[in-house]
């Protein structure tokens, strides 16, 4: 993409416009922030790393600002950022993640000799085990001349040997205030006008990821104004009622027609398999069954499989199968 095209693009998206490029800046992770900036005065003793936590909630960003911090105005050169669910296995790791590590000596425009490159990987709970295992070798041999930063959701997904040799920085969920203090102050310097209650709603819809919920501001300031009905059109609200329509239809036994439903809402639609879980997850609870128990074991079996990567009709449909079991019992 060429450069006038990206800083355009950055113009256009508030998620991107408004990222913050100091640690500082880093919304309602001050804990993590201290440890980093402690961590930096001796960059030659600093370990590799590992970020873990919800989704949108500034992983990526502290590992960008930290970099910038860390390498100066040559920062891009001497960062490697790669997302590890684009490129899950061994050839990723072999080719892009080995080459850049191999190199030994960097210098800048003043000769100044930098101490070592920084390698973001960015989903890395994604990777195979074949892949992490090759990491894990490169990530040995070459720590004089580079830092990893290893971005994940689910610290479980990485491998043993991996976490072992990195210090561990887990990340919260940013909590309401914060995000929708942050939302506001948004609007005031786009100059859009707000409703509290739809930045509200926002935050009650996106559960603590920051990112989402500036993509969602920003779809309802579009529209004119941040109001609850610009709001529910952005979140798609049509799609949680289609949801939980399917979920009616396969706990009354319409098994077949609730498929239907599904791959028209997943495949014409767009919605996400965990988005329809969770959609599911808040339906089926507003049902108030006579025992709850069942469906709570079941939505976690199929969270875990769709997380684990299984095919998502597939197991979107399994999952319907089984409520129309749980219907009939109940």
């Amino acid at each position: 993409m060429p450069q006038t095209e990206a800083k355009n693009l950055s113009d256009l998206m508030w998620v991107e416009k408004y990222r913050p490029i100091k640690l500082d800046d880093v919304v309602n992770q001050k804990d993590i922030v201290e440890s980093l900036k402690n961590l930096m005065k001796e960059p030659a003793e600093m370990p590799h790393l590992i970020f873990t936590g919800p989704a949108g909630v500034g992983k990526t960003t502290t590992a960008l600002c930290m970099s910038r911090q860390l390498l100066g105005e040559d920062w891009k050169r001497d960062t490697l950022e790669l997302n590890a669910s684009d490129e899950r296995g061994i050839k990723m790791v072999r080719e892009r993640v080995k080459e850049f590590a191999s190199v030994f000596k960097i210098r800048t425009s003043d000769r100044e000799e930098r101490k070592f490159r920084i390698i973001i990987l960015d989903e890395a709970d994604e990777m195979t085990s074949e892949a992490q295992t090759a990491l894990r070798r490169i990530i040995e041999d070459s720590s004089e001349t580079t830092r990893f930063v290893i971005i994940c959701n689910y610290l479980s997904q990485i491998i043993e040997p991996i976490q072992s040799r990195c210090a561990i920085f887990r990340f919260k969920r940013i909590e309401k205030e914060i995000i929708e203090n942050h939302l506001k102050s948004l609007c005031k310097k786009e100059g859009i006008k707000y409703d509290d209650k739809a930045i509200s709603q926002i935050f009650e819809s996106t559960n603590g990821d920051l990112r989402h919920s500036i993509n969602i501001l920003q779809t309802a300031a579009v529209m004119g104004s941040v109001s609850i009905s610009n709001v529910q059109a952005s979140l798609g609200l049509t799609g949680k009622s289609k949801v939980s329509e399917i979920i009616k239809m396969a706990m009354s036994g319409k098994f077949n027609e609730a498929r239907v439903k599904l791959l028209e809402l997943t495949a014409l639609y767009g919605m996400s398999e965990f988005d329809f879980l969770k959609y599911a997850y808040e339906a089926v609870y507003s049902l108030k069954l006579s025992h709850p128990e069942d469906f709570a074991s079941l939505i976690a079996e199929y969270d875990y499989r769709l997380t684990h990567g299984s095919h998502p009709d597939i197991q979107l449909t399994a999952f319907l199968a089984q409520l129309s079991r749980i219907g009939i019992k109940q």
